[in-house]
């Protein structure tokens, strides 16, 4: 397939290219996004307190993993395995981290692994540029609709299809606890210097941009910065430093280069939080049957190439 550099593009050619292709910005869709945005950055105007920025910490790795460890891992690639409530109970949080449902995400997540780096990937940073990559492609219509027929196995659970239809009532449920738990704050612990609109405001809006913009590095600057450790096809990268950002999300050349191990890191010092995590889950007997990299990938990775038998 023929592909096209944007990268090498004016900007005018470059909007030209993606109205061409129907590609063209919602901007009154996009005015929820971009409120959250302008709250969470005028949050200080709430002033500070420790339990405020505690719980804006706690919400971003809380919800991060909600992405990473369910969007990702479990319905984008069923890398282990649930029950069905404890699926719900995935599906609900992830959509708290307003990056819409799970069978869009996890629909969209697959077309990126069926084209990366090409043409028809619809983030990817090599062809289509840094802030398309990031975050142009989340502000086109063209890509608000589930694509069901990606995401078959998902779409025969009435409760998911429920969740991805109104997947703004999990953020707006957190939103309102988060805030009447501030209040409760201010008045059972006044010494914490808290009340319920500076809690909402550095816990729900200033952790949502953060959320939003970490997660969204993995479209975009992990096909840019790093190293790689195996041949993919594509520009796929692993990076520390985002794997830290995003919970383990940064192995991300490894991820595609088998994508159906639940764990991004292949070796111990390849710090992968969500992975920890889903194995205290497992401990619990709330996932099962988590999927491991075979030992033909550690081979690879050594430079060791699998003798071929008669």
């Amino acid at each position: 397939m023929q592909t096209v550099d944007l990268k090498n593009k004016s900007l005018i050619q470059r909007i030209s290219w993606h109205l061409n292709r129907g590609e063209e910005m919602d901007w009154k869709g996009a005015i929820p996004f971009l409120l959250v945005h302008v709250v969470g950055i005028l949050a200080f105007l709430t002033g500070f307190s420790w339990a405020a920025i505690a719980m804006c910490f706690f919400m971003y790795y809380a919800r991060m993993f909600a992405i990473t460890g369910a969007y990702h891992r479990y319905f984008s690639h069923r890398t282990y395995k649930t029950s069905r409530f404890f699926q719900f109970v995935l599906a609900f949080w992830g959509a708290s981290s307003g990056q819409q449902g799970p069978l869009w995400w996890a629909a969209h997540h697959r077309h990126h692994h069926k084209f990366s780096d090409t043409e028809d990937d619809i983030h990817s940073p090599i062809l289509r540029g840094l802030w398309w990559s990031h975050v142009g492609w989340i502000l086109s219509k063209k890509y608000n609709p589930t694509n069901e027929e990606a995401v078959k196995d998902l779409v025969k659970y009435p409760e998911l299809r429920w969740i991805n239809k109104y997947h703004g009532v999990a953020p707006f449920v957190l939103a309102a606890s988060i805030f009447f738990f501030g209040v409760f704050l201010e008045h059972t612990a006044p010494s914490l210097h808290t009340n319920g609109l500076q809690m909402l405001c550095w816990g729900f809006f200033t952790s949502t941009t953060l959320l939003y913009h970490g997660t969204f590095t993995i479209n975009s600057l992990s096909h840019l910065l790093g190293t790689k450790r195996f041949e993919t096809g594509d520009q796929s990268k692993n990076n520390f430093i985002l794997s830290l950002i995003t919970m383990g999300e940064g192995w991300h050349n490894n991820h595609h280069r088998y994508l159906y191990s639940e764990r991004q890191g292949i070796y111990w010092w390849e710090i992968d939080m969500s992975h920890y995590v889903l194995r205290v889950f497992s401990w619990f007997g709330l996932v099962w049957d988590i999927k491991t990299h075979p030992k033909e990938i550690y081979q690879e990775a050594k430079g060791v190439k699998k003798e071929v038998t008669a």
